[in-house]
């Protein structure tokens, strides 16, 4: 019997004002919480700043904790054209730090997520916030939001290659 390979997984909620970000490691099938919360940048700096500091931040994050995956959430709204602009441009930066890290990368939508998560495609913040609390046996739900999604898309990506993994052994 093979040994169970561990792997380190970054769990990336982008955002321009907030990017969560969690790291868990997988030793199959148990997931560990290594650490988790987010990247603030200041509405008062310039946009470009805010678009350097995102990067500056989650290249010290990848340094620190060598994931070996990154996991983005991939956006879906557009009622506020200005916003999901900035927030598209803060994922670009975070896609092109994955890039120039070499690492993998792979996105989720929200409702993929969910669906991961809660096993229902509607389920709203409070019931994710509630499964990743019971998936990883957390003693609280974890604060704030943006960290709790970011755990939330690392559990997601783990949650399809397990089922991959078990798909691909049937045929």
């Amino acid at each position: 019997m093979k040994p169970k390979k561990q792997q380190i997984i970054l769990g990336i909620d982008p955002g321009l004002a907030i990017t969560g970000y969690a790291f868990v490691k997988e030793s199959n099938p148990q997931l560990t919480v290594i650490d988790y919360g987010t990247i603030l940048t200041s509405a008062k700096l310039d946009f470009s700043i805010r678009l350097a500091q995102i990067h500056q931040d989650l290249t010290f994050l990848i340094k620190k904790f060598k994931p070996n995956v990154i996991i983005v959430e991939n956006l879906y709204f557009a009622k506020n054209v200005k916003t999901a602009l900035q927030v598209g441009q803060a994922r670009g930066v975070i896609l092109l730090t994955a890039i120039l890290h070499k690492l993998p990368l792979y996105e989720f939508t929200p409702l993929q997520i969910k669906q991961a998560i809660c096993g229902y495609g509607q389920a709203d913040k409070c019931q994710v916030q509630k499964m990743v609390k019971n998936i990883l046996k957390l003693k609280e739900i974890p604060k704030p939001d943006d960290a709790a999604d970011a755990l939330a898309i690392a559990i997601t990506y783990t949650q399809a290659q397990n089922f991959l993994k078990k798909t691909s052994q049937k045929t």
